[in-house]
């Protein structure tokens, strides 16, 4: 079956609906109108679904003789971005951008459910379409999940849109793809007074700001240089004005990495090191820590079923290697239940400016990549069903 001709009749559909999406960006746990919208498509497909997650939409295509169920995943939320792209489908909606491409992903799952949908009978076993929400605040797969979505699925395949991978070019290796994600905010408790008299009181800015410092000596002086780790503080809140000593601090931050064990180091290494540095300035440290995701881990024979897929609708030469990144997704929840694999399918393109880096201002995806991701949804759900 030639599953990129078959594509081509739902390319523009594909194009328009991403379109769509993007003028109409939905902050996590809040896509109402994008799940009415893939509910409104999957009814004028004959596709029936389910609500799950919150604002989740299960669809599922039974083909015609019995067999395993794949699913496939595209996730829907936007970000809190101000869009500065100027093109005719920019953002409708002040501050809020998908700047990450999930507006393209929700548009590919919708046009592999036309094609699926169009060629059920070939299929052997069911596809169930997860359509998630809240993947930016890694909270949606964990809902979706809660409500039943992973029961009777034997494997489950995600796309991530990249433009750090060249157009026409898929990644799709075995192994640690995206790293577990950890989410930590420090409070600092001082105690104010003048600016003139620092002295007097206890000044929980500076106590802050040597934390945030001293936090970084765990990746480079307690852990293996061998091992991927990164520590960030992205923000810290202090004080009210240029004289006065703020008495209270909020640090937030995240950490990436990619083995397992490193979950039990991290805690208690930054709380000692958040307690002692700040005892040493008369302060006091306390730490709230977060688990959002774990990584990303591609089970190697689904690898080898999607490097297959884009053999098949790309030739070898769709393929690409590329590093493991310190990015998250909590696509990593769904493959916890079953087997499966995330793709790179890469939307990188210097004349079509489409090379900004995720959650950028400017990022854009040269949308001939929606055809090939399409494609690939397909070709995987076809290939794992009718394998013998």
């Amino acid at each position: 079956m030639d599953v990129r001709a078959l594509v081509k009749n739902v390319k523009d559909y594909v194009i328009d609906l991403r379109r769509e999406f993007h003028m109409y960006p939905e902050r996590s746990g809040e896509e109402f109108r994008t799940s009415k919208r893939v509910k409104e498509e999957l009814d004028k497909l004959g596709i029936p679904h389910t609500t799950a997650g919150g604002t989740g939409v299960v669809g599922i295509i039974k083909g015609e003789k019995p067999g395993k169920t794949v699913a496939l995943r595209a996730d829907m939320d936007a970000l809190e971005v101000y869009e500065k792209n100027d093109i005719p489908y920019k953002s409708k909606t002040d501050g809020l951008m998908h700047a990450c491409g999930h507006d393209g992903h929700t548009a590919m799952l919708l046009g592999a459910a036309k094609v699926l949908s169009m060629i059920k009978n070939e299929l052997k076993g069911s596809v169930k379409l997860f359509f998630q929400p809240a993947e930016e605040t890694a909270q949606g797969a964990l809902k979706m999940i809660d409500d039943g979505v992973m029961e009777g699925v034997d494997s489950v395949f995600a796309i991530h849109l990249w433009s750090g991978l060249p157009m026409g070019k898929i990644s799709v290796e075995a192994g640690p793809r995206m790293a577990a994600v950890d989410v930590f905010d420090i409070t600092v408790n001082g105690k104010g007074g003048h600016g003139s008299a620092p002295h007097e009181g206890v000044d929980a800015l500076v106590a802050a700001s040597d934390i945030v410092m001293a936090l970084q000596t765990i990746v480079s002086r307690e852990l293996s240089p061998l091992e991927p780790v990164v520590v960030t503080v992205g923000k810290l809140v202090a004080g009210t004005r240029f004289n006065v000593l703020a008495s209270e601090a909020k640090l937030e931050g995240t950490n990436r990495y990619f083995n397992p064990k490193i979950k039990d180091v991290l805690p208690q290494a930054i709380e000692r090191m958040a307690k002692n540095v700040a005892a040493g300035y008369r302060a006091e440290a306390h730490l709230n820590y977060q688990f959002a995701t774990s990584p990303v881990i591609n089970d190697p024979e689904c690898s080898a079923l999607a490097k297959r897929a884009v053999e098949k609708i790309l030739g070898k030469d769709g393929l690409i290697e590329y590093e493991k990144v310190m990015g998250g997704e909590d696509f990593a929840e769904f493959l916890k239940k079953a087997p499966g694999a995330l793709a790179l399918v890469g939307i990188g393109n210097e004349e079509k400016k489409t090379t900004y880096p995720h959650h950028h201002p400017n990022f854009n995806i040269d949308e001939d990549a929606l055809e090939i991701g399409v494609a690939l949804y397909v070709q995987y759900a076809l290939d794992y069903l009718n394998q013998s």
